[in-house]
């Protein structure tokens, strides 16, 4: 199955895995299963860091979390097209949750149809009939 993770899933991949659940763990760590992350998490991760709001040592650069992604985690990268834009923009606001980057990771998933694994509850609140939300809660 087809999984898409979000940008603070990634970070904890590689700063602390232990706080994973083990529901997310036993998904994401099943070689069954294909895992992605959005492109928006790499421009996220690069924001956040030059922002000084996350230290990830083995990341110095974008192509640090690209590297992560593909060649250490053997993950796939979910790169941003007309119809995840087109989604994107079609999302009814959720109150008190207005990250771009969060958003455009919820309309991914939705066009792509494919599970959205996440530690921030409030991806749930868009459009829940048509996105399956997996909680990072130990």
């Amino acid at each position: 199955m087809r999984y898409l993770i979000d940008t603070n899933i990634l970070i904890r991949l590689k700063t602390d895995k232990a706080g994973l659940s083990k529901d997310v763990l036993q998904i994401i760590e099943d070689p069954e299963n294909l895992i992605y992350v959005s492109a928006a998490s790499v421009w996220e991760i690069y924001m956040l860091m030059h922002g000084e709001k996350i230290h990830v040592p083995a990341w110095k650069c974008a192509r640090d979390v690209f590297d992560t992604i593909k060649k250490e985690l053997g993950y796939t990268v979910n790169y941003i097209k007309e119809e995840h834009l087109l989604t994107f923009a079609g999302l009814a606001p959720v109150k008190n949750h207005t990250d771009p980057f969060d958003r455009m990771i919820v309309a991914q998933a939705i066009t792509e149809e494919m599970p959205l694994i996440s530690s921030d509850t409030n991806m749930k609140h868009y459009r829940r009939q048509t996105l399956d939300f997996i909680p990072n809660t130990p």
